[in-house]
C-alpha cells in the first residue's frame, strides 16, 4: 500500500494553487538496479548526456518516469554532483570553468563553487524523477513544486498552520538547483529558490516560477493547509 494517496495530494494543489503541471516527486538509489526496478521507467539511450534541468523537465512537461546515473548527465559537472551522483571535477571546484562566463574572477566563481549545496558524492549512484501523481516513488526523497510568487506564499502559508516552520530562502545564482533539490535532498527541509538561467533555458521554467523542495510529509501539510485557508477565504 502506498505511504500517501500521491493523486489526491496534487489534485488538491491543482484545485488550490492552479499550478502549471503537478510536482514531481525525486529518489536518490544506492544501486542502478534499484532504480530500474520503478515501474514505468524510461532512461536516456547510451551515449546520450542532459543537463539535470532537462530531465527535470522531461518530467514535469512530458509526464515521463526518468532514471539517470552519472553516465547520463554532463560529466563531472554539478549537475549530477548538486544530487551527490558524482564529485564535481577540479575545472568546476577551482573556479576555471565559470570563470569568464559568470564570474569576472576566479575568486568569485571558486566561492560560487564552494558554497554550493550538494549531496555529499560516494553513496547514491542513479536518481529518479516523476510526476508525484503517478506515485511511482513510495515515498520520494524530496518533491519539487514550480510556483508563480503568489502560489508560493501560500504553499508556504499553508505548511505553516499547524506547525510554524521558517522556511529559508537561499540563491546560488547559475546552478540555483543546489537550492531548490539540490539542498531539499541534503537537508530534507524545504528549501525555496530562484531558478537560474539553465533551468529556465533548457527546463522550460517560466519566467515568472520560482521553485520548492520539501519532504513528502510536509507537502501533505501543504494540501491540508490549504483546504483550512480556503475555508478562512484565504
Amino acid at each position: 500500500m502506498a505511504a500517501h494517496d500521491y493523486a489526491a495530494i496534487c489534485a488538491s494543489l491543482r484545485e488550490r494553487l492552479r499550478l502549471r503541471a503537478d510536482p514531481l516527486g525525486i529518489k536518490l538509489f544506492e544501486t542502478v538496479a534499484a532504480m530500474e526496478a520503478i515501474p514505468g521507467l524510461r532512461r536516456p539511450q547510451p551515449g546520450v548526456r542532459f543537463s539535470m534541468c532537462q530531465v527535470v523537465g522531461q518530467a514535469r512537461w512530458l509526464g515521463w518516469t526518468l532514471g539517470v546515473t552519472h553516465e547520463n548527465v554532463a560529466a563531472d559537472s554539478n549537475c549530477g554532483g548538486v544530487m551527490g551522483l558524482n564529485a564535481p571535477a577540479q575545472k568546476y571546484l577551482d573556479g576555471s570553468m565559470m570563470h569568464n562566463v559568470w564570474f569576472a574572477t576566479v575568486e568569485s566563481s571558486r566561492a560560487h563553487q564552494a558554497q554550493m549545496p550538494r549531496v555529499p558524492a560516494g553513496k547514491y549512484a542513479a536518481a529518479v524523477i516523476a510526476p508525484l501523481a503517478k506515485g511511482r516513488l513510495d515515498p520520494p526523497d524530496t518533491v519539487l513544486v514550480y510556483a508563480t510568487p503568489g502560489q508560493m506564499i501560500l504553499i508556504v502559508n499553508a505548511l505553516q498552520h499547524r506547525n510554524y516552520v521558517r522556511c529559508d530562502f537561499t540563491v546560488t545564482g547559475e546552478t540555483a538547483c543546489a537550492d531548490s533539490w539540490g539542498r531539499g535532498l541534503a537537508t530534507r527541509q524545504p528549501s525555496i529558490s530562484i531558478p537560474c538561467f539553465a533551468e529556465r533555458r533548457f527546463g522550460g521554467v517560466q519566467d515568472d516560477e520560482l521553485a520548492i523542495a520539501l519532504p513528502m510529509d510536509q507537502l501533505e501539510e501543504v494540501a491540508r493547509g490549504l483546504s483550512w485557508l480556503a475555508e478562512r477565504g484565504i
